[in-house]
């Protein structure tokens, strides 16, 4: 399969959406804050971390009924998160 090479501002915007999407509803956040080891407090701070967004797609990828319901709630491929985070990984950094 075609797997499309994102750059990095695109990839940025799909994750902050991600994000944007599990903090939408409460369950989906607690579980990501709790998973992550984070808290309401704390995701500010974290969230200039530059492994916070990558996170945040790694959480979806996950969960395949996440990722499913935030590719259709966004109108992306479920194949877009993947592109994305590898992206974020930079050059030589995602497994293909």
């Amino acid at each position: 399969m075609l797997k499309l090479r994102l750059d990095k501002p695109s990839a940025d915007a799909v994750a902050a959406r991600a994000l944007g999407f599990l903090a939408s509803d409460p369950e989906r956040l607690g579980q990501f804050l709790a998973l992550s080891g984070l808290d309401p407090s704390t995701i500010r701070s974290a969230a200039r971390s530059p492994q916070f967004l990558p996170a945040v797609l790694d959480h979806l990828l996950a969960d395949e009924t996440l990722l499913l319901a935030f590719a259709e709630a966004e109108g992306l491929r479920p194949e877009a998160v993947g592109d994305a985070r590898r992206a974020l990984a930079g050059p030589g950094g995602g497994a293909d």
